[in-house]
């Protein structure tokens, strides 16, 4: 019974997150030495999923059959709207809690023109322009080594739709690619179980870092995201849940160890060889699985919208500007475009919001700085992605009319391995 409850995956999890906590209290400088093995664990496996995502995409459309034109404009509309009503809640959350005004007990002069980064998690110096054309590799090869994520959606999406036009000329090549992903994926499951080390290293330097600092400048902030979250996946996940005939909650407690692995790496993509089991056997049929997982890791990430929304609204409401309703109209449609470029890689959200700053000029660029400090600690992000994704998926598979209902409902009833 002991060694059963020893190898289960979120009991491992647990210890270490509590390890990490007691050593972070303990002994801070310690654990602030720790955090290399953090980011080891997620750059290894930011180096594996390009290669992973643009094999699954192949495969997936490779395989599809008959209707894919409309399964494929479900999809886009289904992202689409999420992205839309994601922008929509952050917006609501920021403007009626109001997370940048008044936040500390006394003034803070802050020089908007010298804004450093308060942690070295990401580049300084974020790009300029979210155009497509700025995001593209210099080499086939750079697009799995810079993790360019959206050129290698289009890649793969044309070499797939090239061996479904081949047909049994192009079933050799599509056999071997299925094979290299059969093996990544159990490559991927075995470094996963390194998953606990990493939350050790991860939970022990977020205590030493933030422990004893003073966060009052960003706690509403911090607050007003999570609210967010909590907003949307209650109401908007909740609402195609119920239209789709299954329970969020069940789902929540069937996902609970890989929503708990991204928890602790703070990373959506963290999950997603374990998710695409999951799901498939929950009922979903394994091209769409494929398919609306790796494009949704790009083009469905709600948390992340909802992140923008709510620092646009703290970071000009901290520099005491007020936005009208056009410019956050004219927010809207610049964020629509600026997100489908973004990535669940932990951190590219932060990217995202700078790149949609300096389309926007609402505030410098160098304002964003401010927000490094708590960087770490929204792990509500990377869950509502993740979470927004697998009902997604869900919701296609049920209005494709493929969705096991009767293995859906079993899978659930369990809510356990």
């Amino acid at each position: 019974m002991i060694a059963r409850i020893a190898r289960n995956g979120s009991v491992q999890l647990g210890v270490a997150l509590a390890s990490g906590l007691l050593l972070g209290l303990w002994r801070p400088e310690l654990a602030a030495a720790m955090k290399p093995l953090s980011d080891l664990f997620l750059r290894t496996l930011g180096l594996a999923i390009p290669l992973l995502m643009f094999a699954l995409i192949v495969s997936a459309i490779a395989r599809l059959g008959r209707g894919v034109g409309a399964m494929a404009a479900r999809m886009v509309l289904y992202f689409q709207v999420m992205s839309l009503l994601s922008l929509l809640v952050g917006l609501i959350v920021g403007l009626v809690i109001h997370p940048g005004s008044a936040v500390a007990p006394g003034p803070i002069s802050i020089n908007w023109g010298s804004a450093e980064p308060a942690d070295p998690l990401l580049p300084a110096a974020p790009p300029s322009m979210p155009g497509l054309l700025d995001s593209l590799p210099g080499t086939l090869l750079g697009a799995f080594t810079q993790s360019a994520i959206l050129p290698l959606l289009c890649l793969a999406i044309a070499l797939g739709l090239i061996l479904r036009a081949l047909g049994e000329r192009g079933a050799p090549w599509l056999a071997g690619i299925e094979r290299a992903l059969g093996f990544m994926l159990r490559l991927l499951r075995l470094f996963l179980r390194l998953a606990p080390l990493a939350a050790f290293a991860a939970m022990a330097f977020t205590v030493s870092r933030y422990g004893g600092a003073s966060l009052w400048p960003l706690l509403k902030f911090l607050l007003a995201v999570y609210l967010a979250a909590l907003c949307f996946v209650c109401g908007v996940l909740g609402l195609v849940a119920r239209l789709c005939g299954f329970s969020l909650l069940r789902l929540i407690l069937w996902l609970r160890h890989e929503l708990l692995l991204v928890a602790v790496t703070g990373s959506s993509v963290a999950a997603l060889p374990l998710l695409i089991g999951r799901l498939e056997r929950a009922g979903c049929p394994t091209e769409l699985v494929r398919l609306s997982l790796t494009t949704g890791y790009t083009f469905n990430l709600a948390g992340s919208n909802l992140y923008i929304a709510v620092a646009l609204l703290f970071l000009t409401q901290f520099a005491g500007i007020e936005l009208s309703a056009a410019q956050l109209a004219s927010f809207l449609l610049v964020g629509l475009i600026t997100t489908l470029g973004s990535t669940s890689v932990a951190g590219s959200a932060f990217l995202t919001l700078a790149a949609t700053l300096s389309i926007l000029h609402f505030v410098p660029v160098e304002a964003v700085g401010l927000l490094l400090g708590v960087e770490r600690l929204m792990k509500c992000r990377s869950l509502t992605n993740v979470l927004g994704n697998c009902v997604a998926c869900l919701a296609l598979a049920r209005w494709q009319g493929t969705l096991d209902r009767s293995q859906l409902a079993a899978a659930l009833a369990r809510g356990r391995h």
